[in-house]
């Protein structure tokens, strides 16, 4: 994880929790994260924290439903038509990844995920989490 790809507000793991990114900032050429949760605000250097993976429980999150599956391929999809995602269950892993208006974007962290939210639709991922999400883990 490239610590120039984490914008404010993006999740990410530290010693098995969920954090999001409240600070980021440099000192003497290094980077620095101020992250926070529900019980602990917590500022260390970037290198530090952990991207997290992308997975159907984090689909689910951000309002994504499963359309398809077979034994190759499981199909994510938003209420709008342009955005879907798919997992491959090959292990070359071809066609994995969100894909916007047809095209793939290999996208498997959830900050990268957050980061391209942001730009298609001008607010952040936790605007479309479920509430019940919303409230317990950010």
């Amino acid at each position: 994880m490239k610590v120039t790809d984490l914008k404010i507000k993006n999740l990410v793991e530290y010693r098995n929790e969920i954090f999001t990114i409240t600070e980021i900032f440099q000192k003497n050429n290094d980077y620095f994260v101020k992250i926070e949760n529900d019980s602990q605000t917590i500022s260390l250097p970037a290198e530090k924290i952990n991207p997290i993976q992308i997975t159907e429980d984090w689909l689910e999150k951000f309002g994504f439903m499963r359309t398809y599956a077979s034994d190759h391929q499981i199909r994510y999809e938003r209420p709008e038509s342009f955005i879907k995602y798919d997992i491959d269950l090959n292990s070359k892993k071809i066609v994995e990844g969100l894909k916007i208006y047809g095209n793939t974007i290999k996208c498997k962290y959830i900050h990268e995920f957050q980061n391209i939210f942001s730009c298609l639709f001008g607010k952040e991922t936790t605007a479309f989490f479920k509430s019940s999400f919303h409230k317990a883990a950010v």
